[in-house]
């Protein structure tokens, strides 16, 4: 029997309803665009939000910049830094 568009009730809604083609090239696709989303997402979240700590660098000790600086403007000479290093890293 037909309906009112023309197919026959058994066939419903096509290739759709039977797993054909259609079938596979939606479901591909809607995986697609998801998939597309998600990347999107952690993009966009990698870049927004600041860094974890302990992730980057170590920092260096206050202690061990002035130490650098000192050095640096030359109020103390290079065996004092090294010896105030090796003490300050305990090495």
């Amino acid at each position: 029997m037909w309906n009112d568009y023309g197919n026959s009730d058994h066939q419903g809604w096509g290739m759709m309803n039977d797993g054909g083609a259609g079938a596979w090239v939606s479901l591909v696709l809607m995986l697609a665009v998801l998939v597309a989303l998600v990347v999107t997402a952690v993009l966009v979240l990698r870049h927004t939000r600041p860094a974890l700590p302990g992730a980057g660098p170590a920092a260096v000790p206050p202690a061990q910049l002035l130490l650098d600086e000192r050095f640096a403007r030359g109020e103390i000479d290079e065996d004092e830094y090294r010896h105030r290093r090796t003490v300050l890293l305990g090495s």
